[in-house]
């Protein structure tokens, strides 16, 4: 809306002298651009030479916190629709608010995962402006860095990426460095299910026949295969964790890739039951491992809580190598490495590591073992993961479940006609 003239000339000559006055109505209004748009709001000061000088001075010193980082929209304009929309956001630089964040989220973190979120979000500030405004950032940004990540990096590392903005920014939001609803803008791109790819009892066979060159190399893939351990729980095992009168394996350690120990994945330490060739393979690491250096090993509970574990390595690259300075430890990535060669040589179609444990899953499927007991030796909380990820496996058998049902429930009910006669 444009200036209206005034009846008298005295006022009009006042008003030119002051950029952003206005009159609206019968009263002064100051514009003024704040956070990428222009605002105005009226003063409900009559026209008058020394309103017009007042409304300039205050327009001059919204101007000024502007510049400082320290406007508050609704402390100046309390009764204005926007004030609501605007209320106490401080203006701070992406760079600024993320150092104050970074620490405050790592006491709740491991400092590997510290230095994965910490690459992610230094990425994702960099790609959004690491001098912008925070209060400047509109959903319409985030929905471009979205573009810009997918379009150069895999989904499950974009879904990675955005999963740790988007904590950044509800941290923000909460704060009021931000406008809400950024947050909320980090969606995360649907991934295609990818089904489970587990080996043959053919290719297994190749694998100990043909790939291995080593009998621990034999020994640890049969021990992967009929556990279904991971691979950094597979990488971690001790000689202490293994009960060969019980036929057990405590599983209460895992290792990543940068060496560091931790619990396993669901926090918990579990038993695995071995059947007869797992345990057999115990045994031949076992023989092999008898002249391993005992370690003393920290494990990660928590951020800051940690627990010493005297133990000895049962898989060890000085098992095989020729180098004199070595790790004692297996990490997940150079037994990545190891597997490929295996593979490699076996001459089968590659797979990832992990499909070990999958193998191990849909095996016991087939051989139709309680969903329960499968559960609980591959440390997931209930069984419905074996639902989602393994229905393929489970519905291979439904054409012969009703008979075996039905032969079940036969000899329930012998057996009961049995005891009642007794």
């Amino acid at each position: 809306m444009g200036r209206e003239r005034t009846p008298g000339s005295g006022l009009e000559a006042e008003l030119e002298k002051h950029k952003g006055i206005e009159i609206h109505g019968n009263h002064l209004r100051i514009t003024f651009m704040w956070r990428r748009r222009r605002c105005r709001e009226s003063l409900g000061l009559p026209v008058t030479k020394a309103n017009i000088k007042h409304a300039a001075q205050l327009r001059a010193a919204i101007h000024h916190e502007i510049k400082l980082g320290t406007f508050d929209y609704a402390r100046h304009f309390p009764e204005s629709k926007h004030a609501s929309n605007y209320s106490n956001t401080r203006d701070e630089r992406l760079k600024a608010l993320l150092e104050r964040y970074k620490p405050l989220k790592a006491v709740d973190i491991t400092p590997e995962t510290e230095a994965r979120y910490g690459y992610a979000l230094t990425i994702c500030i960099d790609l959004l402006g690491k001098d912008r405004l925070a209060s400047l950032l509109l959903p319409e940004d985030i929905q471009k860095l979205r573009v810009e990540l997918i379009e150069t990096r895999a989904t499950s590392t974009t879904n990675h990426y955005l999963a740790t903005l988007s904590g950044f920014l509800y941290w923000c939001e909460s704060n009021n460095y931000c406008r809400k609803g950024l947050a909320a803008a980090c969606i995360r791109f649907e991934m295609s299910d990818r089904e489970p790819d587990p080996l043959s009892k053919e290719e297994f066979e190749l694998l100990i026949s043909d790939g291995c060159l080593h009998p621990a190399d034999s020994a640890a893939v049969t021990l992967a295969v009929y556990t279904g351990m991971r691979p950094g729980e597979l990488c971690a095992l001790a000689r202490e964790d293994i009960d060969l009168n019980a036929g057990t394996i405590q599983l209460c350690r895992a290792i990543t890739g940068t060496g560091t120990f931790k619990l396993p994945k669901t926090g918990k330490p579990r038993t695995v039951m071995l059947f007869p060739p797992a345990l057999e393979a115990c045994r031949t690491l076992l023989d092999i491992s008898k002249n391993h250096t005992i370690q003393n090993v920290t494990v990660y509970l928590t951020r800051h809580d940690t627990r010493q574990d005297i133990v000895t390595p049962l898989l060890s690259p000085g098992t095989q190598a020729r180098k004199r300075v070595i790790n004692q430890w297996f990490v997940p990535t150079a037994w990545n490495t190891k597997w490929a060669n295996i593979q490699r040589r076996a001459k089968i179609r590659p797979r990832r590591p992990y499909q070990t444990r999958h193998t191990y899953a849909c095996w016991c499927l087939t051989a139709r073992a309680n969903l329960a007991f499968i559960s609980k030796q591959l440390g997931h909380k209930d069984f419905t993961m074996l639902v989602d990820v393994y229905a393929k496996w489970m519905d291979d058998e439904s054409p012969n479940e009703l008979k075996h049902i039905w032969h079940g429930m036969q000899n329930t009910g012998q057996k009961a006609a049995q005891q009642k006669i007794v």
